[in-house]
C-alpha cells in the first residue's frame, strides 16, 4: 500500500487517544468507542466492532505494528499526527 507522504513516523499521542478529525470527542459515543479500543488493544486484539455502526475497527497498536499509513482514513490511525 501507499504511503500518505508523512514519513509513516508515529504520532506522539497515546496510541489510545483518537486523532479528533477521525473521531470527535464531542461524538455521543466517544467514551464507549475510546473504551472498546482500549480493551481490544489490551487482549492484543487486531479491532474491534465499532458501537453504532458493527464495522470492524482497527486498534492504533495493530496499525502501528504493520509500520506504515495506509490512507484509508483509519479511525485510530498513528500515524495522523
Amino acid at each position: 500500500m501507499a504511503s500518505d507522504g508523512r514519513g509513516d513516523a508515529l504520532v506522539t499521542r497515546p496510541l489510545t487517544q483518537p486523532h479528533p478529525d477521525r473521531l470527535d470527542p464531542a461524538h455521543p459515543l466517544y467514551v464507549e468507542i475510546c473504551h472498546r479500543h482500549e480493551q481490544a488493544m489490551a487482549h492484543g486484539e487486531r479491532g474491534y466492532l465499532d458501537p453504532q455502526t458493527g464495522f470492524f475497527v482497527m486498534t492504533a497498536q495493530y496499525l502501528a505494528d504493520r509500520g506504515f499509513c495506509c490512507t484509508n482514513g483509519c479511525r485510530h490511525c498513528p500515524y495522523l499526527v
